[in-house]
């Protein structure tokens, strides 16, 4: 590769004084002032983004000026800028023609940032390819990783750790899948291959459901719930009347109730299934909602600081001191689905859609524009007065 010509020369490369020059391109003499000159590059990585959402602009030392001459530091810029125009962080990778795994795994992880739901999540995604895969793959130029190399990384996991062998395998298709785009790749991916031929050993899930209260002894249990003055009551009430996640309830802002309408719409970022829900809103719990606007807070349940909502260890830490035993809070979701198909006898897309799961395939979903508000309404009036009625309804 030939070296470009820029503004400095040897000359000034010997003799400039502290500071930093350029020569053009994004490359620069850095000048410390003790003398100690280095060089760096400037670079903007094609696609990607930082935290902020900018793009992701770095600077890349190239090495000591009195090891790296003139004409090596303009070749070698050179060839980070190709590599940044590509996509390539060439934080990773600064000669490899093909980068390793590791690299376009890390790259995958900072251009996907801005779409998960919390910076939680993100960092899992990246830490289980770091645990499981990169000791075995990472350094692998991403074209030679295939069937075998994949398999090495699975096995040991598959039966011990299925949960996370799963997420860890649609992880690598997702940086295969990635290597392939930009052209690293030519072959099928090597997951996808592992799959079809079923390869790997067949695993029973064992279902795993939260312990939940039997519908009988709800009424019972919201009675005593009701004594209780605490925001972590109120939450559980709201809770166990809206059959809603925990996170849904804690998340809550006034911004999100219309009282007017009788609704409330947790927005998409809060929801399981990334998409708006529009939960109907009953006397019984527009009851528990009132007296909390005295609060004049941001969130509807506030926690220990102003404007922020309570823990979401809240409401399971108050049903330990109520003593109560074989339940959780996102077993009550179960409880009212219980309650839906023996008591009500609701239809099974009603009941499904009052707890925010998707109904059928992707093409069923697709088709299916209703989101039964008013039959959900309907559900859910007969729900809060079973559970939080009068005793003449409740015996009724």
């Amino acid at each position: 590769m030939a070296a470009l010509s820029g503004k400095l020369t040897k000359n000034l490369v010997r003799n400039l004084g502290p500071g930093r020059h350029g020569d053009g391109s994004g490359l620069y003499l850095v000048v410390d002032p003790s003398g100690a000159r280095r060089w760096i590059v400037r670079v903007t990585v094609k696609g990607q983004r930082n935290r902020e959402g900018k793009p992701l602009r770095t600077d890349f030392g190239l090495g000591g000026a009195d090891v790296v001459t003139l004409n090596e530091a303009r070749d070698r810029a050179l060839e980070y800028r190709r590599l940044a125009k590509r996509g390539i962080n060439p934080r990773y990778n600064g000669r490899q023609e093909i980068p390793c795994f590791e690299e376009i795994a890390r790259q995958v992880h900072i251009e996907r940032l801005p779409t998960w739901k919390n910076p939680k999540h993100g960092q899992q995604w990246i830490n289980t390819l770091a645990e499981y895969a990169f000791p075995k793959i990472g350094r692998l130029p991403v074209s030679e990783v295939g069937q075998p190399e994949v398999l090495q990384v699975l096995l040991p996991v598959w039966t011990k750790k299925h949960e996370t062998a799963k997420r860890l395998a649609q992880r690598i298709k997702a940086v295969l899948d990635v290597a392939k785009s930009k052209g690293f790749r030519d072959s099928e991916n090597p997951v996808t291959a592992i799959r079809d031929a079923q390869v790997l050993p067949k695993v029973r899930a064992k279902a795993k459901s939260h312990a939940a209260m039997r519908w009988q002894d709800m009424p019972a249990f919201f009675d005593d719930l009701r004594t209780r003055n605490s925001i972590a009551a109120k939450a559980l009430m709201f809770t166990c009347l809206t059959a809603s996640r925990t996170s849904e309830v804690l998340g809550m802002r006034w911004a999100e109730l219309e009282q007017e309408a009788g609704v409330w719409t947790c927005p998409a970022e809060r929801m399981k299934a990334g998409e708006e829900h529009r939960v109907p809103l009953t006397p019984e719990m527009l009851t528990i909602l009132e007296p909390l606007r005295a609060i004049k807070s941001d969130v509807v349940f506030e926690g220990q600081k102003r404007h922020a909502p309570l823990s979401n260890m809240a409401m399971l830490m108050l049903l330990r001191r109520m003593g109560v035993q074989g339940a959780t809070v996102h077993g009550f979701r179960s409880t009212f689905r219980d309650w839906a198909s023996e008591v009500a006898e609701a239809p099974r897309e009603v009941a499904e859609l009052s707890l925010a799961h998707r109904m059928g395939n992707k093409v069923e979903q697709a088709y299916a524009r209703s989101d039964f508000l008013d039959r959900r309404r309907t559900l859910l009036q007969a729900w809060c007065a079973f559970v939080a009625g009068s005793t003449e309804q409740k015996e009724a």
